[in-house]
């Protein structure tokens, strides 16, 4: 498994409930956005897309929503609910947390940050 693969698994549940935060939406439209807003930098087969979202809902963080799209199709939304905001909010100061101290880490090793490495 390569460097990426590792950090997308460990950030994946934070981009999914941030992309929820504004608005429900279903599977597909998750990993469409995702991809979209990362400009392609981040995306995530539906394959493993359904296990964190069906276990984010088994937690409680997200409650789902069936509705039929033709005759025999429906799509399930989720919609985060409020203890999904609230782990939303723990994660994102974890994520920052890390991200800044790496950062600071990278900053003054030897070698430095190079031009094209700043954030």
């Amino acid at each position: 498994m390569s460097v990426c693969d590792n950090l997308k698994r460990g950030t994946v549940e934070l981009v999914l409930l941030s992309l929820l935060q504004g608005q429900d939406m279903y599977g597909y439209q998750l990993s469409q956005e995702m991809a979209l807003r990362s400009k392609g930098r981040f995306t995530l087969q539906e394959g493993s897309l359904y296990p964190i979202l069906y276990r984010l809902s088994d937690k409680g963080y997200l409650s789902e929503r069936k509705e039929l799209v033709n005759r025999r199709r429906t799509r399930v939304y989720y919609h985060l609910e409020p203890e999904g905001e609230a782990y939303l909010a723990q994660i994102r100061k974890e994520y920052f947390d890390i991200n800044r101290g790496i950062l600071d880490l990278l900053r003054s090793s030897e070698g430095g940050l190079k031009e094209d490495e700043i954030l």
